[in-house]
């Protein structure tokens, strides 16, 4: 009876030590956490570091205030201060837990976090903790050495790697990936093997959160950002500039020299002016050099209509007041093939901004497909069913037979 009475009352002094313990921890330090201006205090309390830390008094209390039971049996009391000893440990890894909650909430709040994520170290730090509480609080139930325990998972290294291969593989590709500045959230990366084409949201210790812009969300282990190759536009966006990168298909049929007609036209273009007079004064002082040669027509250098359109397009894009001057900006020719002769622009926008981007782009093409009729040029394009009902209404047999009698 006495013994009971006397663990009855062990418990019921546990009990209001830890209801004393919660009372000042959740008033008084919750009060005290809104009267300073710091916000560590804020985060441990919203983390809920001080609800572990309460836990443990009661704990405490019963392991210390077994010995104090009259008449309590050995093994009893040994078995109730271990798990007492278990339960305080494992209140105390819960709050070191939340600490590092804790910790990298505040972390996510500085400027620098973005550039320098630790989420998947407070993951593997998380681990490593439970993974040591286990075995403390396993060593403190079954009253054995932790050294014994370790020596029995010694023997279970092999299958310790199996199991926690993605952990140790995702912790070497944290690593370098943060120290290497590989990644960060909020870069926008391409993965075609992954299906990932989007903005990085989340990066943790086993994975990767990209949303996709259909707004769909991939997952990739992070260890296969190690493994295989990414795009990542982090450069892109930081240098101010994206690149225009498209051609112009030209029909070969339609590219021949310029007469005095078509130059007095090309004359109109305040863009083309400094152009067609350096060019006059080059290939006049050239065909001179040809002496008696120079009189045939053949022999003599001459002006292009696509070679003018080309200069025509490199002063535009030379005065738009959206192309980066900074940035490599050119109009080339590139190898004809069977679409006609294709005339490449690069050059970069001063803007990263995608519809911004897109409006630029197809603005200047757009200026570009209008104004190449003025250059005697046409873009290439395979006959459409209507070119096709053209040409088969042309050889219908009254058309046939009106062209017969009129050779007879």
């Amino acid at each position: 009876m006495h013994t009971a009475i006397g663990v009855v009352a062990l418990l019921v002094v546990a009990w209001l030590a830890g209801l004393l313990a919660r009372l000042i921890l959740f008033r008084v330090v919750r009060t005290m956490a809104v009267r300073t201006v710091w916000k560590w205090d804020d985060e441990l309390f919203r983390a809920g570091v001080f609800r572990w830390v309460a836990r443990l008094v009661p704990t405490v209390v019963v392991q210390f205030g077994l010995p104090l039971v009259p008449d309590l049996p050995p093994t009893l009391g040994r078995l109730g201060g271990n798990v007492a000893l278990g339960l305080m440990v494992l209140f105390l890894v819960l709050a070191l837990s939340a600490s590092l909650t804790a910790m990298e909430t505040m972390y996510r709040a500085t400027p620098g976090s973005s550039q320098r994520p630790i989420k998947g170290v407070v993951q593997l730090g998380k681990l490593l903790l439970f993974i040591i509480g286990t075995l403390v609080i396993i060593g403190a139930v079954t009253d054995k050495k932790i050294g014994l325990l370790l020596s029995g998972l010694g023997a279970m290294s092999a299958v310790l790697i199996l199991v926690f291969k993605d952990t140790i593989l995702g912790f070497v590709a944290g690593i370098q990936l943060a120290s290497n500045d590989m990644l960060r959230v909020g870069d926008w990366i391409t993965m075609p093997g992954a299906g990932a084409d989007g903005d990085v949201i989340d990066i943790t210790l086993y994975t990767v959160k990209v949303r996709n812009f259909d707004r769909t969300i991939v997952t990739i282990p992070t260890w296969k950002l190690i493994s295989e190759s990414y795009q990542n536009w982090r450069g892109m966006a930081e240098s101010g500039g994206r690149r225009i990168k498209r051609a112009l298909l030209v029909d070969a049929a339609t590219v021949h020299f310029l007469d005095a007609a078509g130059l007095e036209r090309l004359g109109r273009f305040r863009l083309l002016r400094e152009y067609l007079g350096a060019k006059h004064t080059e290939l006049a002082e050239w065909n001179r050099s040809l002496g008696e040669a120079g009189e045939q027509a053949v022999n003599r250098r001459r002006l292009t209509n696509l070679g003018s359109f080309r200069a025509y397009v490199g002063a535009y894009l030379k005065e738009h007041p959206r192309i980066h001057h900074q940035m490599t900006c050119m109009v080339r020719q590139l190898a004809s093939d069977a679409q006609g002769i294709p005339l490449e622009l690069y050059c970069f926008t001063n803007t990263t901004d995608w519809t911004a981007y897109e409006g630029i782009q197809s603005d200047i093409f757009d200026h570009l497909y209008a104004l190449l009729p003025e250059f005697g040029l046409a873009l290439y394009q395979p006959p459409t069913g209507h070119d096709l009902r053209a040409a088969l209404a042309g050889f219908s047999p009254g058309a046939g037979a009106s062209a017969a009698r009129a050779r007879d």
